[in-house]
């Protein structure tokens, strides 16, 4: 065993005398390795910098020179035909020249919003705003629940068109509770900031400023309404008399076959027990005549509280208030009628 050491030892040794290029270094010189101690020896020793001591001046780096200067354009285009460099005068005896494409290479556009480098910037400025503000009149305070002012915001849609980024809804959903939450502050301590910031994202019709003109009883004691369902619709004139009714010039029997059609359309009158203490004059077009009927109540009703307003309630319990809207569904291709599909045939 230590005859084969020996021998495989006193091989490598010899290969390595012959060849040069295979021998290996044992130890490697000092100038490869960077130390931060400082020692004595030649120039080929590396030794530590010298610490950096900061200041308060922007321009400590610049090499005595500000980061951005205002450049002419006579010198900058004299100096870019020949060799982007010009003369700046350095004092009297003489001038210093400037590279001017190197100064332009040096300047660094610093973006004026944070958010420039997010993927939605203006809609990461309108969070960050919002919140800011929130943060500031967090402590204002609030109106009860429920009661807020009645806001109707834009859209996603629209924000997204306005802003022309990619916004998705659970970001857009962050928005608005920032912007409900900021609308519930009291209205006599809002502040104006917040005000206009609410502004911005209001549509420009809001649904719920749109009060219909009130039903009035004129000097002869007449209050007209008008009524709609379906593709029919219908003027009302109601007065206080003993009960008659004319449906375009005729009597309700003669007007309408039907007793369905005959209760509705004085369903207003009946439900309250105001039929032998009020004259109804109605002109109804358009449609069949279950929806001039049910257009007669509607319009019946809306004149009956012009005169009677505490009527509301009994009415709203009876269905005679709310507009119905519901229509015919239309004929689709290659069906019967609206959903009717065609008996199926094996052959």
């Amino acid at each position: 065993m230590e005859y084969t050491l020996l021998r495989t030892g006193f091989r490598r040794a010899i290969v390595a005398c012959q060849n040069p290029a295979k021998r290996r270094v044992a130890v490697q010189p000092r100038r490869y390795f960077a130390t931060p101690v400082e020692s004595q020896g030649g120039p080929d020793e590396i030794r530590a910098a010298p610490p950096i001591r900061f200041q308060s001046d922007d321009n400590q780096f610049s090499q005595s020179r500000p980061r951005a200067e205002l450049i002419d354009n006579a010198n900058f285009s004299r100096g870019g035909r020949g060799g982007g460099r010009g003369r700046e005068a350095g004092g009297a005896g003489g001038g210093q020249e400037v590279d001017y494409r190197q100064l332009l290479r040096r300047i660094r556009i610093v973006p004026a919003s944070p958010s420039y480098f997010t993927a939605t910037p203006r809609y990461t400025d309108d969070l960050l705003h919002l919140s800011s503000l929130l943060r500031a009149h967090q402590v204002l305070p609030l109106l009860p629940p429920g009661q807020a002012p009645r806001v109707a915001w834009k859209t996603i849609d629209q924000y997204k068109t306005e802003l022309a980024e990619p916004i998705r809804s659970k970001s857009y959903n962050t928005l608005l509770q920032l912007l409900k939450r900021l609308n519930y502050i009291h209205p006599s301590l809002m502040p104006q900031e917040v005000t206009d910031a609410l502004e911005k994202y209001k549509r420009d019709v809001q649904p719920h400023l749109n009060v219909p003109n009130p039903i009035v009883v004129n000097e002869y004691g007449v209050a007209r309404a008008v009524g709609r369902r379906k593709s029919s619709s219908a003027q009302v004139y109601v007065v206080e008399g003993t009960g008659e009714c004319l449906i375009n010039g005729k009597s309700l029997t003669e007007y309408f076959g039907r007793l369905h059609d005959r209760e509705s359309a004085i369903w207003a009158l009946k439900a309250t027990q105001r039929i032998d203490k009020y004259n109804v004059w109605a002109l109804a077009s358009g449609g069949g005549t279950t929806g001039q009927a049910e257009a007669i109540t509607l319009g019946v009703a809306r004149a009956l509280m012009a005169h009677e307003p505490d009527l509301k309630p009994a009415l709203r319990r009876a269905g005679c208030v709310t507009r119905n809207p519901k229509r015919v569904e239309r004929k689709k291709p290659g069906k019967l009628k609206a959903r009717k599909m065609p008996a199926w045939v094996k052959r």
